[in-house]
């Protein structure tokens, strides 16, 4: 387990001291993917899978790189950048790029899909949603070749922390046979921690303060993941549990986030881990250009969405081997196919679930998919899925 100790606050105004490159911070990253597999070969025999949370799959908007004249066109190469909001009393926020709005609405806790950009110099902006005279932070931003993740940190009301968007460049390579997991710390009142497992028998990350990230390569399994302050012999009080199950050849990030105190905080969010799935390769190299590249493709569907009897989307188009993700946002739904085209095997998930509840599934035969939510069908909760 390696820990980057350096908070890459890379958002700076051009003109005052210059724009600090991302490339100046790769290094730090490189480190943070070798010398992470000594975990306990005990942990070996488990089960495949992740228990991942929302990527927030409806805010993968397409940035027109058409209009944006960054290089010379036959120098242009591609990033691959999303955006976290991560500040716990912050409210839904719009994404600004050289203004246009890119991803609008976002909430807490949402982790946008990559958004593929020329490599460049760029005008970021985060605003109140639906607000853009209402602007939290204005700056520009350059960002070289690789796979990055803009991050809203901190608190408006910078009780704990002060708010500040920071760029942490994300290892998607291929982790082989293990997963790969890195941890961000974002919880505004939480102190530095420790994160064992197996009753502290194994350390998986050591002292990680806010604003800082760790990573680790385990084998796939069934973990439980035991949040503690940090301490020298890496025993303080478990204070969070968390339950994971990365699989063989993904890449995660876990993002702690929330108030350890919510009853005293700024807002009401409680402590909480939110894992999104990076990359997933299963043994095989990703289908990435010029040595970036981002996961390979995962949509989201959002069953219930704000308490209504829906889907969001309620009608997707995808490409064959696309993984579809149903992430349950309110309860007492299920996603039940009605009809599929010949040799299609989706069992979609017929139990009454609760909200935080996730189904996925890979659709490799082409065709239209149909399905309902049987208890509100008569509501008109009906959902498609065309797969080309």
């Amino acid at each position: 387990m390696t820990t980057d100790q350096t908070r890459r606050r890379l958002l700076t105004v051009v003109g005052s001291s210059g724009v600090l490159a991302l490339a100046g911070c790769l290094g730090g990253d490189d480190e943070d993917a070798e010398g992470n597999g000594e975990t306990d070969d005990g942990m070996d025999d488990h089960d495949d899978g992740m228990d991942d949370h929302d990527d927030m799959g409806e805010y993968d908007d397409e940035y027109d790189d058409e209009e944006a004249d960054h290089q010379d066109e036959d120098d242009a190469t591609d990033a691959d950048v999303r955006v976290a909001h991560l500040s716990p009393d912050a409210a839904n926020v719009d994404i600004w790029i050289d203004g246009e709005a890119v991803l609008e609405d976002v909430p807490f806790r949402a982790v946008s899909e990559y958004l593929e950009l020329p490599t460049g110099t760029y005008e970021v902006a985060i605003a109140a949603a639906g607000e853009p005279d209402t602007v939290v932070f204005e700056e520009d931003l350059e960002i070289l070749e690789g796979a990055f993740t803009v991050a809203a940190l901190g608190e408006l009301s910078e009780e704990n922390q002060p708010f500040a968007p920071d760029v942490f460049a994300d290892d998607v390579s291929d982790p082989g046979d293990e997963a790969r997991v890195r941890l961000v710390h974002a919880s505004p009142d939480a102190p530095a921690v420790d994160v064992t497992v197996g009753d502290g028998d194994t350390v998986l990350y050591e002292d990680v303060a806010f604003g800082e990230t760790a990573s680790v390569e385990v084998p796939a399994g069934s973990y439980t993941l035991e949040v503690r302050p940090a301490t020298a012999d890496n025993d303080g009080d478990v204070v969070a549990t968390f339950d994971v199950e990365p699989a063989a050849g993904n890449v995660y990030t876990a993002f702690a986030v929330g108030y350890l105190d919510a009853e005293n905080a700024p807002a009401d969010e409680p402590f909480d881990l939110e894992v999104v799935l990076d990359a997933e390769y299963d043994g095989e190299a990703a289908d990435a250009e010029d040595g970036g590249g981002a996961a390979d493709a995962v949509e989201t569907v959002f069953v219930g969405p704000d308490g209504q009897n829906s889907f969001d989307p309620d009608t997707l188009e995808i490409e064959a081997g696309t993984t579809v993700r149903f992430t349950w946002d309110s309860s007492g739904h299920n996603v039940s196919p009605v009809s599929m085209p010949d040799g299609a095997d989706w069992e979609g998930e017929p139990s009454i679930s609760d909200a935080g509840h996730e189904h996925e599934h890979t659709f490799e035969v082409t065709g239209r998919y149909e399905y309902v939510c049987d208890p509100h069908e008569g509501a008109g909760m009906t959902g498609e899925i065309h797969v080309e």
